[in-house]
This record gives C-alpha cells, sequence and structure tokens, in this order.
C-alpha cells in the first residue's frame, strides 16, 4: 500500500504549479514553493521532502515544537518558516526553532527578537511584515513604521532582514490582490536599494491566490491546502 505521506501529497497539483511559476515568474530564478504543514502531521513534513520541497512553513511555535521533536533527520534537510503570529512570549522558543521569522510586525517584536539572538549567538534571518493592503483585521508594519526601523536596522546586531511578507485582505478581485502584491514588490525593492542590501525576497501569496503573486514577481510562494488537500481531510484521515 502507497505511503500516507504519498497518498495526501498531490503531485499533479505541484506540477501545476511549478508550469505556472515558470510561464509567469519574471524573475530570472525560479520562484521558492514553501509548503505549509500547519496543522497537519509530520508525514506531511514527509511527504513535502520527499517531492523535493525543502522550506517548510508553519504558523504555531508550539506544534511545530511538537511536530519536530525527536525528528533530527527530516529537521536537518529542511529550512523552517514561521509565517503565523509570533506572540511575544514564544520570541525565546521561536529563535531556537525556526531558521527563518517571516511575521515580524513591529518593533517591540523585533527587539525581542534580536535579544533572544543574541543570547543564542545567532542571526536571526527575518522577514517584516507590511499590511499592506490596509486590513485593520491584519498584522504589520505600515509604510511610515517600516521605513523608520528599516533606517535603524544597524542597530539590531543579531538580525539578518531579508524581505517582506504580507497577507491580503479577504474579498479582494484578482486584479486587486495583483496591485498589492506589485506594490509590496516594489517596496522590497526601494528597500533593499535605500536601506537594507540584504532584503531582496517576498514572501506572497497562497493557494488561492499565487497565480497573481507570481506573475508580480514573489521570490516565494506559501502553498498548503493546493499540495496537501483541506486540512479537515487530511486530519479525518489520520484521526
Amino acid at each position: 500500500m502507497e505511503p500516507i505521506k504519498q497518498r495526501l501529497f498531490k503531485k499533479q497539483e505541484l506540477r501545476k504549479i511549478k508550469k505556472i511559476i515558470k510561464e509567469n515568474s519574471p524573475n530570472k530564478e525560479p520562484v521558492k514553493i514553501i509548503a505549509v504543514t500547519k496543522t497537519r502531521k509530520i508525514e506531511a513534513v514527509q511527504g513535502a521532502v520527499k517531492n523535493k520541497l525543502l522550506i517548510i512553513g508553519e504558523n504555531k511555535v508550539q506544534e511545530a515544537e511538537k511536530k519536530f521533536y525527536g525528528q533530527k533527520a527530516i529537521r536537518e534537510k529542511i529550512e523552517l518558516h514561521l509565517i503565523g503570529h509570533l506572540q511575544s512570549n514564544k520570541v525565546k522558543k521561536a529563535v531556537n526553532i525556526f531558521d527563518v521569522i517571516q511575521t515580524v510586525d513591529s518593533q517591540k517584536i523585533l527587539k525581542k527578537i534580536n535579544s533572544a539572538a543574541n543570547k543564542r549567538n545567532k542571526k536571526q534571518r527575518v522577514f517584516f511584515q507590511i499590511n499592506i493592503g490596509r486590513d485593520v483585521k491584519k498584522k504589520g508594519f505600515n509604510l511610515p513604521s517600516l521605513f523608520e526601523i528599516c533606517k535603524k536596522i544597524h542597530e539590531y546586531k543579531n538580525i539578518k532582514a531579508e524581505g517582506l511578507m504580507t497577507i491580503l485582505p479577504q474579498g479582494k478581485t484578482k486584479k486587486e490582490n495583483k496591485e498589492f502584491f506589485v506594490e509590496t514588490v516594489a517596496l522590497q525593492k526601494q528597500i533593499q536599494k535605500k536601506y537594507i542590501k540584504t532584503c531582496v525576497k517576498t514572501s506572497l501569496g497562497m493557494s488561492e491566490d499565487y497565480l497573481e503573486a507570481v506573475q508580480a514577481g514573489a521570490t516565494h510562494i506559501r502553498i498548503g491546502s493546493a499540495l496537501f488537500g483541506k486540512r479537515k481531510q487530511y486530519n479525518n484521515i489520520n484521526s
């Protein structure tokens, strides 16, 4: 019988995503797919790795800690990204667990990450989460506060700012989504040129809107349900 991790992973959908990337991305380098395994078991991660997706996205610190406990072999193969909101009281654990924290959304969190990374003698890789859609329901820097942080980034000795991340408001048209993504990419290039040379990446788009993200020039897309199916179905299979 085919292993669970193979039955659950949608290889055909991965081929489709790769084809869309090849046909629509303006970038010289291929867009990287972040396999989002939140709420899923370690078999989902194994399925992603089996299909050569080595960047894994998790939403919660505690879930990732539990999922990868005792999984040294697979942990060494992947780059683990935090793509969910980071609470202040979880910063220390997040720095211990994640290679990249994509959801730095305030100066307060940035300071805490810098402090925790300093204690570990680590240079923590981060993305700044921006509220490009000006959505009161979404986390992230507004533009004035983002520029203020960028101007002071040299003060954070244990931070390496690698890019921007955004989650769009719900209910927008595909055209509006693409415009937000284009704006984010332009902002990333502006920050790279004026403030932070290492700010070269953009984490944009999910299963529902990754085409628009790819067309806008995203370097990373975050794909969960398109690769693994709806989370309810997955959990039923593994219950």
